[in-house]
């Protein structure tokens, strides 16, 4: 099958319609891109799920354990004046007592909170990856972040022991955590009894999508106390899983890596019980690459992708958090087009004459192109002698690992770019053109602008 031709006027058409680790995680924490349990759905009687037993705020013995390293220079959470809350929260879960983790990421002026969580549960390599996917969106509106340990504590009390050695964590609790914790969280009784919650999603991304899906056979049962829904609404990403009709919105953000190998055919819904919307967002890595300090210095084979990932995550939670608090339905997308033929062009995807993946929600990083992004890389072999922390304890399985999940690109030299675009005036001019429209289409957020056009400016022909 031939290459399809994109560039100019077909590429309007189609805009219109880590595991960040610690140093020393293990590496048997990292699960498959996909493949969990699924769920069909049952007659259930909603219950109120009884609340943890007790919760304290944690001020040691010594330091927090950091779970969200990778930020992009000058967009911490000092820098948006955030700061983390750690609290232990103890109850029964599956007939078995827990002590558990939870880390409230909160604005320091509680006037600027908006009344909007992102909850998540915190990966098993033992990293908050959602807030770090969209800390600058999330900050930056002044929207809380809750993360919620539903895995061994064993990464904590390894850091500290003394300060995390009450952590009790078994298998098959998570549910019950996720449902109590998050039922707290919207109590007055609770940790944020001071603030309130007026709208609370729960959030995943790849291993952490798995358990949000595992989660999603109790979504009809758990209830607040007074008999509403725990969690508003659902954000799977980095999964092409098959995920189960619930009765409140639902957005799936499958990543590239997803979309070649084994994304969900399920199509959009609007209608009560199935309102869904799947964004595939062209040339996304299934972790962000950019600033993720697990993979800086490089240690792959091939240059790591520059696009800000973040800025496209951050587009899907906006528009689920306007679905559930206002009942803003977000629109439709076209999807990746897929050929499902790796010997014309080494790709399960329809690639165009550049190289770059065909549909899908557009960016000008694809549509004003001055790379081909490719999902998938390898470790280098052999491994540079600068690499990270990660990398050191972890070695060439953990170099290939996070080489895997992540993107690369190759850039065009400025031969390439002359052709393309005569100059570089004219590429900045349609660079941002682009991006005009995709903002007014909702398919990127006026937030990101400055950061985003700061990458077309750096490109030297």
């Amino acid at each position: 099958m031939p290459k399809v031709v994109l560039r100019n006027s077909c590429k309007r058409i189609l805009g219109v319609t880590a595991l960040t680790l610690i140093a020393g995680a293990s590496l048997a924490q990292f699960g498959p891109p996909g493949g969990q349990r699924q769920f069909r759905g049952t007659p259930v009687t909603p219950e109120a799920v009884p609340l943890p037993d007790s919760w304290a705020l944690v001020a040691g013995p010594g330091p927090m354990y950091v779970s969200d390293q990778s930020h992009a220079p000058g967009y911490t959470p000092s820098d948006f004046g955030y700061r983390a809350l750690e609290y232990f929260i103890s109850g029964m879960a599956n007939d078995e007592p827990y002590t558990t983790r939870v880390v409230i990421r909160r604005p320091g002026n509680d006037a600027d909170y908006t009344g909007l969580v992102l909850a998540e549960s915190m990966h098993g390599s033992g990293s908050a990856h959602m807030f770090e996917f969209s800390a600058v969106y999330l900050m930056d509106a002044g929207h809380i972040a809750v993360e919620i340990q539903t895995t061994s504590p064993q990464l904590q009390q390894e850091f500290n022991s003394a300060r995390y050695e009450a952590l009790d964590i078994r298998n098959g609790q998570a549910n019950d955590i996720l449902g109590q914790v998050g039922a707290l969280i919207k109590s007055a009784d609770g940790p944020m009894g001071d603030l309130g919650v007026r709208k609370m999603v729960l959030g995943g991304t790849s291993m952490s999508a798995g358990t949000l899906i595992n989660y999603l056979a109790d979504h009809p049962r758990f209830r607040t106390a007074d008999m509403q829904h725990i969690y508003d609404g659902y954000f799977p990403t980095s999964t092409g899983s098959d995920v189960p009709r619930v009765d409140v919105p639902v957005i799936e953000m499958p990543t590239q890596l997803e979309v070649q190998s084994n994304v969900t055919r399920r199509n959009d819904g609007d209608e009560p019980g199935n309102q869904f919307r799947l964004y595939e967002f062209t040339g996304i890595g299934h972790v962000d690459a950019r600033d993720n300090v697990r993979l800086l210095p490089n240690p792959c084979a091939n240059p790591l992708s520059t696009i800000p990932s973040q800025a496209y995550w951050s587009v899907s939670l906006h528009h689920l958090l306007g679905w559930v608090d206002e009942g803003i339905v977000p629109p439709r997308a076209d999807r990746v087009w897929l050929d499902r033929n790796v010997e014309n062009d080494g790709s399960q995807m329809v690639l165009d004459e550049l190289g770059n993946p065909v549909g899908g929600i557009r960016s000008p990083y694809v549509d004003v192109p001055t790379a081909v992004y490719t999902a998938g890389n390898v470790a280098a072999d052999p491994l540079p002698g600068e690499v990270s922390a990660y990398v050191q304890v972890n070695g060439a399985q953990g170099a290939a690992i996070m080489c895997r999940l992540s993107n690369y690109q190759y850039s065009f030299d400025s031969e390439k770019l002359e052709d393309l675009y005569g100059s570089q005036r004219n590429f900045r001019e349609e660079f941002e053109e682009r991006l005009n429209e995709l903002e007014a289409e909702g398919w990127s957020l006026p937030l990101y602008r400055e950061f985003i056009l700061a990458d077309a400016a750096a490109i030297d022909f």
